[in-house]
């Protein structure tokens, strides 16, 4: 049986780690190589950096971010955030992202996800989804949650999966932030309706909200910020609770 995977995220903007509630009201949360570092001999198995600031020179200071990363860490990190090409992914891959992961580009243009699938493989591309409950509905949201669009999550995860993505990083926005825990139902829905690998995002407030995110919502990895970066959880001691619950996890 494939492991379950603990996710830890890190927003960047500016050069630092921040953190908010519903994708507002920012706060530092630390220095993004030093927590990376942190983080990999914590034992967290992948590592997501999300870039969401909005500047010209992103690609080169990302870059150069994801450089500094790798020659720390030992596991496995995603970098995202205004990718929007080949080069972009190129670029960061070559400096030693173990994958990337595309958002609002994805949603502009879909075939996006086939050409960068079939450039790099399946395994490098993650396609982030934010969605909102609207009236009973689940809808895909962009811009950092800022901008509805008329896509139906369940149809535009069916999509993307045909198009070639290697795994799916789901956000609740409406859980985002809030400890409140993971959005089961969708997430087991998904799980159920997909083939390749569900990331639980946005809700964790404690060590049972990732038990029931694996058992009850069916995900295969389970991310979180705050909740790691203000120490609230220790990633041993989430693993040991998990593999109490008979979660099969790698410690």
């Amino acid at each position: 049986m494939l492991t379950k995977r603990i996710i830890p995220c890190l927003d960047i903007k500016n050069g630092r780690t921040v953190k908010g509630v519903n994708f507002v009201d920012l706060r530092d949360a630390g220095d993004p190589v030093e927590l990376a570092d942190a983080y990999s001999k914590a034992g967290a198995d992948e590592l997501v950096f999300l870039d969401i600031s909005a500047t010209e020179e992103r690609r080169k200071t990302l870059a150069a971010l994801v450089l500094k990363v790798a020659e720390k860490v030992n596991i496995p990190f995603t970098v995202g955030g205004g990718i929007s090409s080949i080069e972009d992914v190129d670029v960061l891959l070559q400096n030693g992202a173990d994958k990337v992961s595309i958002n609002s580009s994805a949603v502009k243009n879909p075939q996006l996800i086939n050409d960068l699938a079939g450039k790099f493989g399946s395994q490098c591309i993650t396609v982030a989804i934010d969605a909102k409950q609207i009236d009973d509905k689940w809808i895909v949201h962009l811009v950092g949650g800022k901008v509805p669009t008329e896509l139906d999550l369940f149809d535009w995860a069916k999509e993307v999966e045909k198009r070639g993505a290697g795994e799916i990083l789901f956000t609740s926005m409406d859980h985002d932030g809030t400890k409140d825990g993971f959005a089961n139902e969708a997430l087991s829905m998904l799980s159920e309706e997909l083939n390749i690998p569900i990331i639980a995002s946005g809700g964790a407030g404690n060590v049972q909200h990732f038990v029931d995110t694996f058992k009850k919502g069916k995900a295969d990895a389970a991310l979180a910020a705050s909740v790691f970066h203000f120490k609230e959880i220790e990633i041993k001691n989430l693993k040991k609770k998990l593999q109490d619950n008979k979660i099969p996890v790698r410690l």
